[in-house]
């Protein structure tokens, strides 16, 4: 990663946002560009800064952190999202995927796993704190509308290397850049892929690649 990594914080509690911050000031290549302590304030804050990053508390007001993550996919897609919170039953982690967040953070965890979630966020990736990964997903669906007798629809290695890659936060073009092929077979790859899963959103395609392994690497 090249450049300075331009973040925001946003969190009501001023003790929690002192331990953001000083995590932070430790990484050469973060930057802090400004501090939130309500949802209204985040969206003025990042509609100024224009960040890289958010790192948002998922409990706040005015509106809550999954209602900020929407407006900010719906107004300013470039900025990622990670979720902080205390929060570590499903539902929680449901809707914040299905708003389009980069990353799922617990609060207990951050001082371990926020840099980390940072960059893997920063970069593309898909993170989901390791403590709740696999509790969260063990009981989704695994297996989409498309699969007959309980057997798993073969892909080809293609499709499979597009869809893991999408699951993790990439787009069409960084996809087609990874592999080495035109943006438009990425997109005909992922959609003979979805539709032999018999998926049709991110997030159902997310909990897929969770339960099928594929977002242990990133």
């Amino acid at each position: 990663m090249s450049g300075e990594t331009r973040i925001v914080l946003a969190d009501d509690h001023p003790i929690v946002l002192s331990g953001l911050r000083n995590l932070l000031s430790q990484e050469r290549d973060f930057k802090l560009v400004g501090e939130a302590t309500s949802g209204a304030e985040a969206l003025k804050i990042i509609r100024e800064c224009k960040p890289d990053l958010v790192v948002l508390d998922i409990s706040m007001v005015e509106p809550n952190g999954i209602a900020v993550s929407r407006r900010i996919g719906q107004e300013l897609p470039s900025v990622k999202v990670l979720i902080l919170t205390f929060h570590e039953d499903r539902a929680y982690l449901q809707q914040a995927i299905d708003a389009g967040v980069g990353g799922y953070l617990l609060k207990r965890s951050a001082a371990e796993n926020l840099v980390p979630a940072i960059r893997a966020v920063i970069t593309g990736g898909l993170y989901v704190d390791p403590a709740i990964a696999n509790r969260l997903f063990e009981s989704a669906p695994k297996q989409g509308g498309g699969l007959r007798d309980g057997r798993l629809p073969e892909l080809t290695e293609r499709e499979e290397s597009v869809l893991k890659l999408v699951a993790q936060g990439y787009t069409n073009k960084e996809v087609a850049a990874r592999l080495g092929v035109g943006v438009k077979s990425v997109e005909t790859y992922k959609s003979r892929g979805v539709e032999k899963l018999g998926l049709k959103t991110r997030a159902e395609l997310v909990r897929f690649a969770a339960v099928q392994g594929w977002l242990s690497d990133i």
